[in-house]
């Protein structure tokens, strides 16, 4: 009697979805944190304020940092619509994101194991989609994906994953079938999915690259079509990723924090790059050590081991493959991807403060995962087979390690994220990681502040600048903290050391003007407020500095104009709003003050002055 195939399972995608809600579940409680949250969300007025057609100008012409992510801007600002400045919305979206990314994993996963199970015998479909699960969880699971999810700004790499994951599902749907033609429209729909995945993050522009590498093996089209018709399939997709690293290159150019050519010499930068292609397989083997920062050396040398050894290891791991190819074509397809996909974030561009942070790996960790799959296609096979005994017992053994090693990256993962859950944590965190990181550091100075655990703060903030004297950051974190402690002649001189060594930084400018104006310095701060202003017009906050520092030097008329622009800039700002009705009643325009003292109101409903003003202003209009 002949046994039919078994029908895949068609819960599985379901519990990927399920698992990868619930395994990332706690980030939904998690904060904004002091780790660019802030310069995004809440000292950026552009995402949240003013009309649709605003919000959506700022997202479309935003470089902020170097990077032009749009469809990013667009939906924390849809995020913003629905649920205000409530991280919770936020942080939802992400999770809701990545778990559906991990059910498209799973289908990309399913299509490529059937390509490559047409020269598997007496494979069933069951094995096939069991697999899939195995390469969607593997990925969706494992802790390297926390920094992406459980952070705010991580939703540019998660919107990005969507839109490539969806391109590549696409165009597998549209050339699969042996010897027939692809699908215009379907390869049509895959390049509009490349121009969003690119207008998320810039990293996708290397998707037709990996498209492909993909014909290539497992879909072995190269010796069926040939090359000229692979290429003519993808000259939309080429066209889409050229005009995207045009873009990425515009906004690299007008906002990012570009390396000096003699800062980093191209034998360096090569060895970075090479470390970044060892060093994400090695942490996803071992995930115990995890950080938001590993600190970006101010030298790279061959002669330190880390640096030295992965570049030999990334030339010897290449030239085994490429030797192998013939008998293990997966292994080489597997690490061509992962190289491919990780760089746009090499050093070959840029260089910032991290070396090689995990968010990096979120897209390009998907071919190791595919290989696993493919993994638990065989060991299923076998363990049904009619090998021998010691065969089954090694991939019985096999499935075994292999289901404990997801549970356990599940559960790394499920601490890891509440790692996420507040500027404390994270930093604690990062200087257990790397008590050497000045960087670390600093920012847990800042996080200690905001708390109001000064004296702590400044240890830290101390610590870093003991760990690099010249930071600029250290030195800003600890005049915050030392105009926080009363002790402004310290905080002065730490203001304008960060200066010297920044001098563009707003937030340094806008400090030393406020520190400046506490001391009756007015013609001073004056001038550091109208600094900052020139290098962030459109700082609301710097506007309204400049408005109060005005009022108090009796130019009521400038201060007016000036409240009215932070108003603009940023309608939810109670401070302004209320400062700007306070300027109108004093200039006898009591009836337009109330709007705004109404708007301070209701934008922060326990300001006791604003209502107080409020008050105030109806009882002299008789109301």
């Amino acid at each position: 009697m002949v046994s039919t195939p078994r029908a895949a399972p068609h819960w599985l995608p379901a519990l990927v979805f399920f698992l990868t809600l619930v395994c990332f579940l706690p980030a939904v409680s998690g904060a904004f944190l002091n780790w660019d949250d802030n310069v995004n969300f809440q000292d950026n007025p552009s995402f949240r304020g003013g009309s649709a057609w605003g919000r959506a100008r700022a997202a479309l012409t935003s470089t902020l940092f170097g990077h032009y992510i749009p469809l990013t801007r667009l939906s924390w600002s849809l995020n913003h619509a629905l649920g205000g400045m409530n991280p919770w919305g936020y942080h939802l979206a992400n999770v809701l994101l990545h778990a559906g990314n991990a059910v498209v994993v799973y289908l990309v996963a399913r299509r490529l194991l059937e390509a490559r199970a047409g020269r598997w015998e007496g494979q069933r479909p069951s094995d096939l989609s069991i697999g899939a699960a195995a390469a969607a969880l593997l990925w969706g699971l494992h802790p390297l994906r926390v920094e992406s999810v459980a952070w705010i700004t991580g939703r540019a790499d998660v919107l990005c994953g969507t839109f490539v994951l969806l391109a590549t599902w696409l165009y597998l749907k549209a050339v699969e079938g042996e010897g027939t033609a692809a699908r215009p429209g379907l390869l049509v729909a895959s390049a509009a999915g490349l121009a969003a995945g690119i207008l998320s993050k810039g990293v996708a522009v290397t998707l037709p690259a990996i498209l492909l590498v993909l014909d290539v093996y497992p879909l072995r089209r190269l010796a069926r079509v040939g090359v000229g018709r692979l290429l003519r399939e993808k000259v939309a997709l080429f066209l889409v990723s050229v005009a995207g690293a045009m873009v990425i290159a515009i906004a690299l150019g007008q906002g990012a924090q570009l390396t000096r050519p003699d800062s980093y010499g191209v034998v360096a930068r090569v060895a970075v790059a090479a470390y970044s292609f060892c060093i994400y397989p090695l942490r996803a083997l071992w995930p115990m050590s995890l950080s938001p920062l590993y600190e970006m050396p101010s030298q790279v040398s061959l002669s330190e081991p880390r640096f030295g050894l992965a570049l030999v290891a990334s030339l010897l791991v290449t030239a085994l493959l490429i030797l192998a190819r013939r008998r293990w074509p997966a292994g080489l397809a597997t690490w061509v991807c992962s190289v491919i996909m990780l760089a746009p974030t090499s050093v070959a561009l840029r260089l910032g403060a991290d070396l090689a942070p995990d968010r990096y790996s979120y897209l390009p960790a998907l071919p190791f995962s595919m290989l696993l799959g493919a993994a638990v296609v065989w060991i299923a096979r076998t363990v049904r087979s009619g090998s021998g005994l010691g065969r089954r017992a090694f991939a019985t053994g096999a499935g075994l390690v292999i289901g404990l090693a997801i549970a356990g990256f599940a559960s790394i993962t499920w601490t890891q994220v509440q790692i996420w859950h507040d500027d404390l944590r994270l930093w604690q965190r990062a200087v257990r990681v790397d008590p050497e990181s000045p960087t670390a550091a600093s920012n847990l100075g800042s996080a200690l502040r905001a708390r109001g655990r000064l004296a702590e703060a400044a240890q830290s903030s101390e610590r870093g600048l003991r760990l690099k004297p010249d930071f600029p950051e250290a030195h800003l974190n600890l005049a915050l903290i030392r105009a926080a402690q009363g002790r402004s002649a310290d905080a002065e001189q730490h203001f304008r050391r960060a200066l010297q060594l920044r001098p563009r930084s707003a937030p340094a400018h806008l400090g030393l003007a406020a520190t400046l104006e506490g001391q009756g310095r007015l013609d001073e701060a004056l001038q550091e407020f109208r600094a900052a202003i020139e290098i962030e017009s459109r700082s609301a906050g710097a506007h309204n500095g400049l408005g109060v520092a005005l009022a108090r030097s009796g130019r009521i008329g400038e201060a007016r104009a000036e409240f009215a622009e932070a108003v603009r800039l940023d309608p939810g700002s109670a401070e302004a709003q209320n400062n700007l009705g306070l300027a109108l009643v004093q200039t006898g325009q009591a009836a337009e003050a109330v709007a705004h003292f109404q708007a301070a109101v209701a934008a922060a409903p326990e300001f006791r002055e604003a209502r107080q003003n409020l008050e105030r202003a109806l009882r002299l209009l008789g109301r």
